[in-house]
């Protein structure tokens, strides 16, 4: 199964389920799938959908997915690496109205630079071959061990400094 998740702010991403749809069109995607889709106004076809989830159904819902394909929220992406998922994200872009600012990029890319998840490029092209990727053998992934709770914190103030300045 896989579990998408986009948080509860007050910005649509649309083009994320448009995206998901379009793959279920083009037999990339097969597998079951349940999307909290939040304030997007755009309604999947190809799979099950509410807007917002209680803390408890997301917890069941990141229990029962093999995928959890998140956005840039180090929180949702912590708790789908601490359950063991694999783990796609996606970047909501502030150009589209998907956030207030670009932050999430940074996010997204320093747990992809240390191998912890598959990123989706910015215009998600290559979300398909995350799908792909993700499920084979030799994806290229590390397990994470979150044994130190400023681990992530650390993690991204680093890639930040080595690659933001």
């Amino acid at each position: 199964m896989i579990f998408v998740t986009v948080g509860s702010r007050n910005y649509p991403f649309d083009r994320l389920f448009k995206k998901l749809d379009n793959l279920y069109e083009n037999g990339i995607i097969k597998e079951k799938m349940f999307a909290q889709i939040g304030t997007s106004t755009y309604k999947p076809k190809h799979y099950e959908f509410k807007d917002f989830i209680s803390p408890e159904e997301f917890d069941k819902h990141i229990k029962e997915a093999d995928i959890v394909v998140s956005h840039g929220a180090s929180g949702s992406i912590m708790k789908a690496l601490n359950a063991d998922k694999k783990v796609i994200v996606v970047t909501r872009l502030e150009k589209y109205g998907e956030h207030i600012n670009d932050h999430q990029i940074q996010n997204n890319e320093a747990f992809a630079e240390n191998k912890y998840v598959l990123m989706a490029d910015l215009e998600l092209e290559n979300l398909g071959e995350c799908f792909k990727k993700i499920k084979s053998k030799n994806n290229g992934l590390v397990k994470w061990e979150n044994k130190d709770p400023m681990a992530i914190i650390n993690m991204i103030d680093k890639f930040i400094q080595d690659n933001w300045r």
